[in-house]
C-alpha cells in the first residue's frame, strides 16, 4: 500500500532521496522564499518584486502569474504553495484602491502562517533607476536597524526579527573583510519604515585599514506600517524551540559576552602574598654582611647587654 500509518512509502531512489531532503533535521538548511504577485498589482509592486527577487536569489522562487489570495482572510494557498515549494518565508504583492501598492513580508512555522506584516510602498527607487555596479549573486548582506521603535515597540521588534529572517542570508562561521560588500539599513521612524541598499567599496587608505565608503546600489523603499498578524507568545516561543542535539550543554563558570568571547571564572582560595614565590633574581640575593633596613631596625630596638 502507498500509505503506512499516514505515511508516503517511496517507490524509487528519487523520490526516497526527495522525502528525505524534506524531513526534520537537526540542523536545517537554507531558508527559502516565495515571492508572489497577487491577482491585482500595479508596474511599482511588480518591479519590487522582481528587485527583492534579485537580493534573495538563489534562495527564493519567483511566481510570474498572478494568484488571487487574500493572507489576511485566508492564507489556505500561501500555505499550499510553501509546501509544494518548500520555502517558510514569502513575499506577497498587491494593489487596489483601498491599500494601494502592498507588500506583505510573511514566514511560516511547520507549514503553516506564523507571522506577517503589510507595508505599503510609499516611494521606491528600483535597482534599474540606479546605474551602479551590483552585489555578486548570493552574497551576505549585512544588516542594520536605526531607530528607537526596534528597540521599545513589541511591533517593530518582532517586524525587525522577521526582517532579519528574511535578509539574513547564509549562515556563515567567520567573515572576510572583502566579503562585506552589501549593506540593507532599516530605520524606523513615526510609523514609517525607510529601507536603503548600499555597495560597500573599499578605498586607499594609506595604511593596513581601507577607507569605506557605502555607494546607494538599490533598491530604496519608503514603506508605510498598515495591518500585521503576529503568532501568540506561546506558538512564537514553540517555533524557536531547538531540538536537545542541537542546544549546547551548559557549563559551569562559563560565559560569553556580546562579542562571542569565551570567559571563565577561576575559584581559588585567598593567599597571602608576603609568602608567594616568585622569580629568583641574582641581583637580589641578600649578602654576607650586608643590612637591610629591617634588620637594622630590629637591632636599634634591642636592648644592650655590654657588661
Amino acid at each position: 500500500s502507498k500509505l503506512l500509518k499516514g505515511i508516503v512509502k517511496a517507490k524509487t531512489r528519487r523520490s526516497k532521496r526527495f522525502l528525505q531532503s524534506r524531513e526534520p533535521k537537526l540542523t536545517e538548511g537554507q531558508k527559502s522564499s516565495m515571492i508572489i504577485r497577487g491577482g491585482n498589482s500595479s508596474e511599482t509592486v511588480s518591479q519590487a518584486l522582481k528587485d527583492v527577487y534579485a537580493l534573495k536569489k538563489p534562495n527564493a522562487v519567483l511566481y510570474k502569474r498572478k494568484n488571487m489570495v487574500r493572507p489576511f482572510d485566508d492564507s489556505t494557498a500561501l500555505e499550499f504553495f510553501s509546501k509544494k515549494s518548500d520555502c517558510s518565508l514569502f513575499l506577497f504583492g498587491s494593489h487596489n484602491k483601498k491599500r494601494p501598492n502592498n507588500l506583505i513580508f510573511g514566514r511560516m512555522f511547520d507549514f503553516h502562517v506564523l507571522d506577517m506584516f503589510e507595508l505599503g510602498i510609499e516611494r521606491f527607487v528600483s535597482l534599474r533607476d540606479v546605474k551602479t555596479d551590483t552585489c555578486p549573486e548570493g552574497t551576505k548582506p549585512l544588516l542594520v536597524f536605526a531607530g528607537e521603535l526596534f528597540e521599545t515597540d513589541r511591533e517593530h521588534q518582532r517586524l525587525r526579527n522577521l526582517l532579519t529572517d528574511f535578509f539574513c542570508g547564509p549562515r556563515v562561521s567567520a567573515v572576510r573583510l572583502a566579503g562585506l560588500e552589501h549593506v540593507l539599513h532599516f530605520t524606523a521612524l513615526e510609523g514609517k519604515i525607510y529601507m536603503r541598499s548600499y555597495k560597500v567599496l573599499l578605498k586607499k587608505s594609506g595604511c593596513r585599514t581601507p577607507r569605506i565608503q557605502l555607494q546607494d546600489m538599490g533598491p530604496s523603499f519608503d514603506f508605510v506600517m498598515r495591518r500585521n498578524h503576529m503568532a501568540s507568545d506561546d506558538l512564537y516561543k514553540t517555533a524557536h524551540r531547538q531540538p536537545r542535539g542541537v542546544k549546547p550543554k551548559k557549563k559551569k563558570n562559563i560565559s560569553h559576552d556580546a562579542f562571542g568571547t569565551r570567559l571563565g571564572r577561576l575559584h581559588m582560595q585567598k593567599q597571602d602574598l608576603d609568602k608567594l614565590q616568585t622569580r629568583k633574581m641574582k641581583g637580589l640575593r641578600k649578602r654576607r654582611g650586608e643590612q637591610t633596613a629591617e634588620t637594622a631596625a630590629a637591632a636599634a630596638k634591642a636592648p644592650r647587654t655590654d657588661e
